[in-house]
């Protein structure tokens, strides 16, 4: 897949979970307009490298985890946020973790949302695909 040609950017270490979301987000838009890495350091070179691209056409929707090897999710929000080429993409923390200090740290870096996801695999897909209608459908975009 073309690093440049995706609406969703997935950000997730877990394969079991990334898989979950992916599937679901499957039900909503085909696969192949879904891009999936594995922290915040490969979600900011993908996005360096949109940035670079002739086209820059950015993802509708970035979905986070919030703990992550080499750099985590509020870290990779407050680096894209802070940046004015690619600060209007809207991104969503999707995480187990429902800590207050967390969800406070995600909205002072920047994130558009934060969502905890459930336990139960039923309640993530249709979680993911409510995230998937309203930031791809409803969801009025700038640029």
């Amino acid at each position: 897949m073309s690093m440049s040609s995706f609406e969703v950017l997935l950000v997730e270490d877990q394969p079991t979970d990334a898989e979950l979301v992916l599937r679901a987000l499957a039900l909503e838009i085909p696969h192949e307009r879904i891009a999936w890495v594995r922290d915040g350091e490969q979600a900011l070179q993908v996005m360096a490298e949109m940035a670079s691209s002739p086209r820059k056409t950015w993802p509708r929707l970035v979905l986070l985890d919030v703990k992550m090897p080499r750099l985590g999710g509020l870290e990779a929000v407050q680096r894209l946020k802070s940046d004015p080429i690619c600060r209007h993409v809207p991104l969503v923390i999707l995480s187990s973790s429902a800590d207050q200090s967390d969800v406070a740290r995600a909205y002072e870096c920047g994130v558009n949302s934060y969502v905890v996801k459930p336990v139960d695999f039923d309640e993530v897909e249709s979680q993911v695909r409510q995230l998937a209608r309203y930031w791809l459908g409803l969801n009025v975009r700038h640029g």
